[in-house]
């Protein structure tokens, strides 16, 4: 190996740790987003239960009004003597919750009343703190957004060194996709011919794999590029890749590898069966294992969706576990 081209070797490297920063940071971008789209939910939740608050205070309200104008014009001395001497309706309030010379219907309309009123302003006091957890939330997006950009610019430098040898190293890696893929396309074919459901041997004692025809989806995006934030055959991020392919088959999961481990049951990795999800470096990245050691994913920022296995360093360094969806 050239001078240069161990360079680029020790470059790329660097590189790559730099992705997979990056990537774990998109991660909780889209874990964010989540809380976010929760928090709108929360919004026109409180938005619609305030405006229900409200028309029943002033449906209250109206009542009450009539009662005070019968009052007034019959000379009911009991609560005509409150109504004269209150200067606002809360001072109206107060003062007929204080006696008991009400009457009985007095009292039931006040007391609902109040309790209307004291739930529009529980509701404005939800809805105000929505308001600022959203603010917080979008602040916090911004900041990661912007440390986000500073290091793929950081990249963008990195790459810009070694142009020609990368090429190289690239145009290796796509013939080893190639065979990689022919070779996991032949397994996928023989596994759906006459595999048996494997046999757990721990992690949780799963159930049998019923959505190993994930693999076969997966397997149809195979040079798609990684795209932040992406979940769609124009690109994908980790997750997003994991979430798309499982929707094909039926299976709903959030975009964020880390609430996708959530779901389904554990499963130990000598028990891996294709279509079982993989997870590393802390919950920042996973993919789908397709057997053979290996597992397709879409790996980050300049990289496209490709077979992986899980002895390479990096990954069995930072292997977390698998779920069985």
């Amino acid at each position: 190996m050239s001078e240069k081209q161990a360079e680029a070797e020790e470059v790329l490297a660097q590189i790559e740790a730099l992705d997979m920063e990056v990537g774990a940071a998109v991660e909780e971008y889209n874990g964010a987003r989540i809380q976010l789209d929760a928090i709108h939910e929360r919004q026109e939740s409180n938005k619609r239960q305030l405006e229900i608050a409200k028309k029943s205070l002033g449906k209250a309200q109206s009542t009450l009004a009539d009662r005070i104008h019968m009052l007034y014009t019959s000379g009911d001395s009991s609560t005509l003597e409150i109504l004269l001497g209150s200067t606002s309706i809360d001072d109206f309030l107060a003062r007929v919750d204080a006696t008991s010379r009400v009457s009985e219907q007095d009292a039931r309309i006040v007391t609902e009343i109040r309790a209307v009123r004291a739930e529009v302003k529980k509701r404005e006091a939800e809805l105000e703190q929505a308001r600022a957890d959203q603010e917080a939330v979008v602040a916090d997006l911004e900041r990661r957004k912007a440390e986000i950009e500073s290091r793929l610019a950081d990249r963008q430098a990195m790459l810009a060194t070694i142009k020609d040898e990368i090429a190289a190293i690239q145009a290796e890696e796509q013939r080893r996709q190639a065979r990689l893929q022919v070779q996991a396309e032949a397994r996928l074919a023989d596994q759906q011919a006459s595999a048996p459901a494997p046999v757990s041997t721990g992690g949780g004692n799963p159930p049998p794999s019923t959505h190993g025809g994930v693999v076969g989806v997966a397997m149809q995006f195979l040079g798609v590029p990684y795209v932040w934030g992406g979940a769609s055959p124009s690109g994908f991020d980790c997750s997003g890749f994991v979430m798309y392919s499982f929707a094909q088959v039926g299976v709903s999961l959030p975009h964020n590898a880390a609430m996708q481990y959530a779901y389904g049951s554990p499963v130990s990795r000598s028990a891996l069966a294709p279509g079982d999800v993989v997870f590393f470096n802390g919950l920042g990245h996973n993919g789908i294992y397709i057997g053979g050691g290996q597992f397709i994913h879409s790996p980050h920022t300049g990289d496209v969706v490709k077979i992986s296995s899980l002895s390479d360093s990096w990954y069995a360094s930072t292997y977390v576990g698998a779920r069985r969806m």
